[in-house]
């Protein structure tokens, strides 16, 4: 791309806001292209939400656990970063997942022959599970709550011990209040094209292997050695310079040659003119930016996106101190059995040298929308209604070896039904501020895999965005 005449580095580089994962894996990407990038961020490191802490031989992940490996990009990502050798794929003894019935975990079924046979469902939705293909699409353009879409296909047992424990554990979210359109956008999908989920799964296999990817349901988890601040921690690295911490990013102007982006370090303003910008911050920063450009719609709605609290809880004990097998990934707790906490994943069981010998550690998290006062409590109420539910659930006895909590006041974006005005305000920004982009867990979906392929795909848009502006004198 040619610099316009007279022009900074900066004027003819890519502004990045926002440090996560999402803005690491495109100033990547871009970097990768020859594409000169400067990446904001507010606070003092990367990575946001995901920060690895070992201490005294326990490894606490006090954001995301693990990364599904659904996509080639996610793999070529850490291929491109010379990480296979410090890869970790999950334990296959960890595959077994629990929900909690009854006050005690219960494996799900792996096959359609232990489906029949289990215990977690009674006769009646295991008989209504085989009605489900002859059930009708829904309207395309109805948006339903979760709730809604599968008290109409499953019925509510389904409802109570599957739904809403997978959504506590994936959004830290309710489904009477979450969009099947836009917080599983698949499972819409599959209903409107062929008309059952149990066919879309069957069908849509062959579909996603044509592509290379893998479905949620059996992509392999990833880590790393260290855990996964060892992924941020790389790509911050490989923006030397270009990063700059501590710089919150205060006001975006167009300008004749591009953006003009004003950040404040400390007591010290800075203006750069860049190119375009891409705003991957959480959406309730971004709406504190000004945004300067015309008739183009401003970021304060973006606040109204609702980012529920959500603490993790993460203990280590003596192994002998818990008398479950923890042969699995975890549990997760429907909200009809009345505890605290929306589940737990047996860390040490997951990955290995997350516990000393003779140790495990297990991954608790409190509050969401089910419960957000809980998760805003002091460190040792957290700690003891985390103990009370897991000494009855897990049998639990004896006090921890280790204990870390980390609270997140806004954790996780809530894609509520009606999530469709926040898209169409991000689609209309982009439409009237040409060079200036929009990605991240706000928009592209809320797993660490989903923020890493929008980082991907948002560096391919840019790219294709440069390459087509006209040359200098042109």
């Amino acid at each position: 791309m040619s610099n316009p005449a007279g022009a900074t580095p900066e004027a003819a580089s890519v502004a990045i806001v926002g440090g996560g994962i999402t803005g690491l894996v495109c100033a990547f990407r871009l970097q990768s292209r020859g594409v000169p990038v400067t990446l904001y961020e507010a606070a003092d490191r990367v990575g946001g939400v995901i920060q690895s802490t070992r201490e005294f031989g326990f490894l606490a992940e006090c954001g995301p656990n693990s990364i599904l490996d659904t996509s080639p990009k996610i793999r070529s990502l850490i291929a491109d970063l010379d990480l296979q050798a410090r890869r970790m794929d999950s334990a296959p003894s960890a595959e077994n997942r629990y929900l909690v019935r009854g006050g005690r975990p219960v494996c799900l079924p792996a096959s359609p022959l232990k489906f029949f046979t289990t215990a977690l469902f009674s006769p009646g939705a295991k008989l209504r599970l085989l009605r489900e293909p002859f059930i009708p699409r829904a309207p395309a353009d109805l948006e339903e709550s979760v709730a809604q879409f599968v008290l109409r296909r499953l019925g509510q047992e389904w409802l109570d011990y599957a739904i809403n424990p997978m959504i506590a554990g994936i959004y830290a979210g309710d489904p009477a209040r979450l969009s099947v359109k836009h917080g599983f956008p698949r499972l819409h999908a599959l209903e409107q094209r062929y008309g059952s989920l149990l066919k879309g799964q069957i069908l849509g296999a062959k579909e996603r292997k044509a592509r290379g990817e893998v479905s949620k349901q059996e992509a392999k988890k990833v880590s790393f050695d260290e855990g996964l601040q060892v992924l941020t921690d790389i790509l911050g690295t490989r923006l030397g310079t270009a990063l700059k911490l501590r710089s919150p990013v205060t006001r975006l102007e167009r300008a004749a040659a591009g953006w003009r982006v004003t950040a404040h370090s400390g007591d010290r303003e800075t203006r750069r003119l860049h190119r375009a910008v891409l705003l991957a911050a959480p959406a309730y920063r971004l709406a504190e930016i000004e945004l300067a450009a015309g008739d183009t719609p401003g970021l304060g709605p973006l606040r109204d996106i609702y980012y529920p609290p959500v603490a993790s809880v993460v203990l280590g004990f003596r192994r002998e101190d818990v008398p479950h097998p923890l042969d699995g990934f975890g549990m997760l707790v429907p909200a009809v059995e009345r505890f605290s906490i929306l589940g737990t994943l047996f860390s040490s069981s997951l990955f290995p040298n997350r516990a000393p010998a003779g140790r495990v550690l297990l991954t608790t998290y409190v509050g969401g929308v089910r419960a957000p006062e809980l998760a805003l409590q002091p460190e040792a109420e957290l700690v003891a209604l985390t103990l009370r539910d897991l000494r009855v659930i897990l049998g639990v006895h004896g006090e921890p070896l280790y204990r870390h909590v980390q609270v997140y006041p806004k954790a996780i974006p809530q894609y509520e039904v009606g999530y469709g005005r926040f898209k169409a305000l991000m689609d209309e920004i982009e439409a009237k501020a040409p060079g200036v982009f929009l990605a991240g867990h706000f928009r592209n979906g809320i797993s660490l895999g989903d923020s890493i392929i929008a980082g991907h795909d948002v560096a391919e848009r840019i790219a294709s965005w440069l390459q087509a502006l006209p040359a200098a004198g042109a």
